[in-house]
């Protein structure tokens, strides 16, 4: 897109484009997201920006309408499989955080000077700046949804001190944390008596243009472990609950299957959101629970691009228009995934009920952590399970969001017993790569780049199995 053509999104507040570009306008300091619906600014006053944190850093500010942090992320980062792609889908699991640009430059196998020089010439933000406003927009969040004390929520967020935490909340939101916390939407009496990550964080998961739940919910039915997730309620009505293993503790998550908003329209595009709840035992793992559910429900998906390519074919294109915005889920664990997918449900309750570690506190008919590879390939150590586990734990194998895809799928096929079916579902499910095919299926090159979708569809409508 020109600027041009950004400018006429923004004109016609197209919710289609929340998420993949911002705008500043020089005459308030302030940032939006182009459905924003202010007083469309004069086209000379409007600057445009690729991420939220490029327009941070030329000093503009969160519109207090739009929440323009709250909005999808790009569709592009989950698709491009280039170092720029696979450093926002890092940088959205909270390496930078975790262990700084060197551990994310490490990653990807550049030096931190080439990460920094990608990023900032594509981007107009390095991964600091970018990480940065990841960490606002967690801060922000916890302010708004818990009771926990401001000096803790600066630390939860990822902040190093909570002088940069001030500082920061100001600078994005022209706000301190306390008129944050009091100026929140909607607070309710529960987060006023005391709402805290043991009680569970509430979450509004946005997503762009339609979401068909029902679908997605369906797989994660069919699929479900016992122990570390379950799926309650009956259809239309349903939540999905399961436990994460995170970098600094555990969570379960709950998940409601009823899309919040549907009656919104961000011009002629509506949006919304899925409603969620967290459960942290420690609330630094915030941001990385987000993102590994987002990518789990494929909630950063752009569906107007990708039901434009398939609604082309004409075998697709009664599917397209019966499921509007079909999403292609992906996975909360990449390598619990692998395993399942080379297991099966029935061994993988199996390998949980005699290897996964137990939570300290069970949550209803949630008992259990999935096993890590590491404790799998000492465990059981042979056959096709014992090698990818054991590829797993000792790195041969990557499946982070920061995998490069060709080579994930390479090692994996190097492993005995592996069928191109398996690493194909794989590489759409753990590694969330919009475009696979599996093997044998008549999939056309036309589907390109959403062949995953495709699939998606065949499989919905029972042209294909699952």
């Amino acid at each position: 897109m020109d600027e041009d053509t950004r400018y006429e999104a923004v004109r016609s507040r197209d919710g289609r484009f929340d998420g993949e570009f911002f705008f500043g306008v020089t005459t308030t300091g302030i940032y939006c997201r182009p459905s924003c619906p202010a007083v469309t600014p004069r086209r000379h006053n409007v600057r445009f920006f690729a991420t939220a944190a490029a327009a941070q850093g030329c000093g503009f500010r969160a519109c207090r309408r739009c929440r323009p942090d709250a909005v999808p992320g790009s569709a592009e980062w989950n698709a491009r499989a280039d170092v720029v792609g696979r450093a926002m889908r890092l940088i959205g699991d909270g390496v930078v955080d975790r262990e700084g640009v060197a551990g994310l430059a490490d990653r990807l196998g550049y030096s931190a000077r080439q990460v920094q020089r990608q990023l900032t010439a594509e981007l107009g933000a390095g991964p600091v700046a970018l990480a940065r406003a990841q960490r606002a927009h967690t801060a922000r969040t916890l302010l708004q949804t818990t009771e926990l004390p401001v000096t803790q929520i600066a630390f939860a967020s990822g902040f190093a001190s909570v002088r940069q935490f001030n500082d920061t909340v100001r600078e994005v939101y022209a706000r301190t944390p306390s008129d944050l916390r009091a100026a929140a939407p909607g607070r309710s009496r529960a987060a006023r008596r005391g709402g805290t990550p043991t009680a569970g964080i509430p979450l509004r998961l946005a997503h762009r243009g339609p979401y068909q739940a029902g679908p997605v919910f369906d797989l994660l039915a069919h699929e479900a472990v016992p122990g570390v997730e379950e799926v309650s309620g009956t259809p239309g009505r349903r939540i999905y609950r399961r436990t994460l293993r995170l970098p600094y503790g555990t969570a379960v998550a709950a998940v409601d299957e009823r899309p919040g908003n549907r009656g919104r329209s961000s011009g002629a595009h509506p949006g919304g959101w899925l409603d969620a709840r967290l459960h942290l035992t420690d609330p630094r793992d915030l941001t990385t629970a987000v993102q590994r559910l987002r990518r789990l429900f494929d909630l950063d998906a752009d569906p107007y691009a990708v039901d434009e390519r398939l609604a082309a074919d004409p075998r697709l294109a009664p599917l397209v228009a019966a499921r509007p915005g079909l999403r292609s889920p992906g996975a909360a664990d990449p390598e619990e995934l692998a395993v399942r997918a080379v297991t099966g449900r029935v061994e993988a309750e199996r390998l949980v009920r005699r290897y996964g570690k137990a939570l300290d506190a069970p949550c209803g008919t949630l008992t259990h952590l999935f096993p890590e590879p590491a404790v799998l390939a000492e465990a059981e150590p042979h056959g096709t399970l014992g090698a990818l586990t054991a590829a797993l734990a000792d790195g041969a194998v990557r499946l982070d969001p920061g995998a490069d895809r060709d080579d994930a799928e390479a090692a994996l096929r190097a492993l005995p017993g592996l069928d191109g079916t398996t690493v194909a579902a794989i590489r759409t499910r753990a590694l969330g790569d919009p475009d696979v095919a599996p093997p044998g299926a008549d999939i056309p090159d036309s589907w390109r780049p959403w062949r995953s979708y495709g699939v998606r569809h065949l499989r919905c409508a029972g042209e294909l199995e699952r």
